[in-house]
């Protein structure tokens, strides 16, 4: 008899996951893909291995969640950017994380320092930033594309 209560404990945890997921879903803004002739971005961020779970820290504990800060138009950045975590290493042992700006938003600051001052006292920019360059095995790499009518 333990078994199917232990499952039904299992199975009761995975609904309010999925429940509180969709919720949350729901509560954001949907984004607006680029139209033709927008500009998009897609920036490629080189992880050092041993670096993958504070970069995502990073990204999922502090930088995104602190948006909330900023103002309605830099909020806005944050909704129109996707980033992409990949599943396994480069040859070189580094692990790729893309930032897709879809679309860019037209004369707005997308640079992570900046940002971070805005969101956080200059101490804690400051140690944010280190905590972001850390991460990184090399330059990041940008690519400055358009929307095709594809």
């Amino acid at each position: 008899m333990p078994y199917p209560l232990k499952a039904l404990s299992i199975a009761l945890l995975i609904s309010l996951f999925l429940v509180s997921a969709a919720v949350a879903q729901q509560q954001q803004e949907p984004r607006t893909p680029a139209a033709p002739g927008d500009s998009v971005w897609v920036i490629v961020n080189s992880v050092k291995p041993d670096k993958r779970t504070q970069f995502e820290k990073f990204v999922n504990e502090v930088f995104w969640p602190a948006a909330k800060k900023l103002t309605p138009a830099e909020q806005q950045i944050f909704r129109q950017t996707r980033v992409l975590y990949s599943g396994r290493p480069e040859k070189d042992g580094t692990y790729e994380y893309v930032f897709i700006m879809d679309p860019v938003m037209p004369g707005q600051d997308y640079d992570i320092e900046r940002l971070l001052q805005k969101m956080f006292t200059a101490e804690k920019a400051a140690a944010y930033t280190k905590m972001f360059q850390e991460t990184l095995a090399g330059e990041q790499k940008w690519y400055r594309m358009v929307q095709s009518r594809l």
